[in-house]
Order: C-alpha cells, then sequence, then structure tokens
C-alpha cells in the first residue's frame, strides 16, 4: 500500500554498509518464518557471499525466502552462486530479464531499482544500499556514501502489503506470515512507491507538497540530481521567501555523465539562495532529504527521470522530530568535514559557452514527463532464476 501514514513506529537510521550489513545479516539470522528481499544489485564478492550465506542458513532452518533482483543491475551471477541457494530452497527472481545484444545490456529502462528486506512480517529496511562491497568504507576511494532505515510497528504491513504485491506472480501460496501491525514507537511514517501502473508521480508529490510548505530548512543530499522542473522552481521559490535550502551533491562521481548534468542547474539554483556543496570524500549515493524540524524521507528514489518517471522505487516520508535532527546533524557534520561549497562566481565563469547546453536541459526537463511515455513499458515481469549444467547457465537461463 502506498501513500497512508501510520502512527506509532519506530526507526533507526543505518549509514553506509558498516552500519546496514550486519543488522540485516543479524536480522535475517534471527527470522523465524519469511524473508522477503528486493534489491537492484547482487554482486559476488565478500558482501553478496555473507548474504547468501545468511540466506541458506535461513532456508535450512525452514524460513520462506524469497528474493527478486533486477535483470540489469544483478546481470552476472555465476551459476554456482544461484546453484547453492536454489538447491536449499532459495526462491531467486530476475525483473524484466532480457538478452544482451551485442554483448550489451538492453534492458535499460524501468528497473527495479527499489530496497527493501521484510523479516517475519515485523521488521523491515528500506534505503539505497545495494549487496556489494563498494559500500564499505575499505573498498577504497570510490567507496559510496548511503543510507538506509530499519523499521519496526504498522508500516512494515504496507511493506509486506507491497513486497508481496511485486513478488506473487512467482509465489506458490500466500505468505506464512500476518504482519504485525503494534506499535512499537511514536514515529509516524508513510510509504511511496513510484511504479509504472498507479503510482507513477508519488514520490516526486510529495518532495513538490513539503517544499511548497517549507518555512524554515530543506536539506536534500541526492546522488543523481537532476529533478523535474517543477522541482526545480519549487526549491528556487523555498529560498526566494527566506527558506534555507541546502543541496549536498556528488563531488566525487562514480558517473561523471551525471555530475555533468546536475551542474548544468547550479546557476538557476545558485542566484536565487540556494546553498550548493559538493561532497568529495566519496562518491554520494544517498537519497534522503528533510524539510523543517519534522518531515524526512530516506529511500531508493534519486531526484533524476530515471527515478521519478521510469524505474520502480520505494521511499519511507517520515515525520519524527528527533529522527530529523539526527538527520541534519549528520548531514551539517557531512557538508562542514567533507564537502567544497559551490560560489556562484566560479558557476558563471565559461557561463556563455554553458548557455546553450542549459537552454536544452530545462526545455528537456520541462517535457520529460511526456518523453517517458515515450520509452519502452512493460509490465512487472518476474522470472525464476534457476541453476543450469553450463557455467554461463544465469545468463543462458536469464535470457532464455
Amino acid at each position: 500500500m502506498s501513500g497512508m501514514w501510520r502512527d506509532g513506529n519506530h526507526l533507526r537510521l543505518l549509514i553506509n554498509g558498516e552500519g546496514y550489513y550486519p543488522r540485516v545479516f543479524e536480522c535475517i539470522r534471527a527470522a523465524r518464518v519469511e524473508v522477503l528481499l528486493e534489491t537492484f544489485i547482487i554482486r559476488e564478492d565478500k558482501v553478496g557471499l555473507e548474504l547468501q550465506e545468511v540466506l541458506i542458513e535461513a532456508a535450512r532452518r525452514g524460513v520462506r525466502v524469497v528474493i527478486a533482483v533486477d535483470g540489469y543491475g544483478t546481470a552476472d551471477l555465476q551459476n554456482e552462486y544461484v546453484a547453492a541457494m536454489t538447491r536449499e530452497g532459495v526462491k531467486i527472481h530476475v525483473f524484466d530479464p532480457a538478452p544482451r545484444r551485442f554483448g550489451m545490456r538492453t534492458n535499460l529502462f524501468r528497473r527495479l531499482h527499489r530496497k527493501i528486506v521484510v523479516i517475519d512480517g515485523e521488521r523491515a529496511f528500506v534505503g539505497g544500499i545495494n549487496y556489494s562491497a563498494d559500500h564499505l568504507g575499505d573498498y577504497g576511494e570510490m567507496a559510496k556514501q548511503d543510507y538506509a532505515v530499519e523499521v519496526t510497528g504498522p508500516i512494515v504491513a504496507d511493506l509486506h502489503t507491497c513486497t508481496l504485491r511485486l513478488l506473487r506472480p512467482a509465489l506458490a501460496g500466500p505468505s506464512p506470515v500476518q504482519a504485525n501491525t503494534q506499535e512499537t514507537g511514536d514515529a509516524r511514517i508513510m510509504l511511496l512507491e513510484r511504479d509504472n501502473e498507479r503510482h507513477t508521480t508519488d514520490i516526486e508529490d510529495e518532495h513538490l507538497r513539503v517544499f511548497e510548505l517549507a518555512r524554515k530548512r530543506i536539506v536534500i543530499a541526492n546522488a543523481y540530481f537532476f529533478p523535474g522542473y517543477r522541482v526545480l522552481r519549487a526549491l528556487r521559490n523555498a529560498a526566494r521567501r527566506g527558506v534555507q535550502v541546502t543541496l549536498i551533491l556528488q563531488g566525487q562521481p562514480d558517473m561523471r555523465w551525471v555530475q555533468a548534468f546536475s551542474r548544468l542547474l547550479y546557476n538557476y539554483l545558485l542566484r536565487d539562495g540556494v546553498v550548493i556543496y559538493e561532497y568529495c570524500q566519496r562518491p554520494l549515493h544517498g537519497k534522503v532529504a528533510l524539510v523543517d524540524d519534522v518531515w524526512s524521507t530516506v529511500g531508493s528514489s534519486n531526484l533524476d527521470p530515471l527515478s521519478l518517471a521510469l524505474n520502480l522505487e520505494a521511499n519511507l516520508v517520515i515525520q519524527d522530530r528527533p529522527f530529523n535532527q539526527y538527520l541534519h546533524d549528520h548531514l551539517l557534520e557531512l557538508s562542514a568535514a567533507h564537502c567544497k561549497r559551490i560560489e556562484l562566481e566560479r558557476v558563471i565563469r565559461g557561463y556563455w559557452w554553458r548557455a546553450p547546453l542549459v537552454f536544452l536541459c530545462f526545455h528537456f526537463l520541462r517535457r520529460f514527463p511526456a518523453i517517458s511515455g515515450w520509452l519502452p513499458a512493460h509490465r512487472k515481469t518476474l522470472k525464476p532464476l534457476e541453476p543450469v549444467d553450463k557455467a554461463s547457465g544465469y545468463e543462458e537461463e536469464k535470457t532464455g
């Protein structure tokens, strides 16, 4: 279910793989009945291998374990990795599998980009962290900065329902658990999905709503910042009426072309008082924001055309003053210690040669909602991932 406020929840912010993986793996090890997991990426590195281990242990205890991975993001799992799980009863499904053409992945659009884990219908995790070692600090200078939340309380029932709705075509029988709706804390939380059916603009609309109502501060830390024109205008208008609007964006990008697009927007925002920092310690992969003293969001949705108009995404919107303050303090420390502030004088230097690109960029953003309708559309296609005899069987089975 998307868009219903639930009272009485408890939540905890988990920062980077160091905060996320130990906690989610601990909870999977304690699972009694069911583990549902959706993710964009699983890699066969030390994180992917530990995930495999805890899921196999759970399946051996009789826990129903069901996974959905994206056919583009998780395109290279080897047969042995898959076989080790499926022979123990772990069910793995691929979202929108498609054949390679000339060695290239072709399923570029409308990806399963959300990251959700629901355990026993009692506890859930939502955020932007995939299962790969590049979310750990020891990965090196390209280790990602990212966020997730652990939640208990009535909101877990909504997460359980939305995950089952994606997996239902691939499931044999109903879920063995009834989601727990008992109150566990004081946080008010709403699950927002973006899909290609009924909830096409829910996440963007909620951002717009709170940006237009903001009176004190807006802080956004987002990996791939290239939002629609309505969002840009709402941020500029907020700054004009005296709201402190702060953006924390990539300064050490994992994809330089994405950073280049974001920088085309800087002049438009800076000249009306928006403060922009670029985070330079490591690639920023987070998708978090806060408005005033109560509202926050954590999830998988970037503020870019793919997330806002094409991908399957999931964000939690949170009304909780202590969580908002904790997230604000963290982002303030991040900006002070590891960011460089972008000044308008630097941006307008050489502006003459960028002006045509900026003009085209804004016309693209104005028209992207219509353009997105031209891109390949499809239903939520899940295909079971089963091991085959050949070493390259994952790819052959996935695309056959």
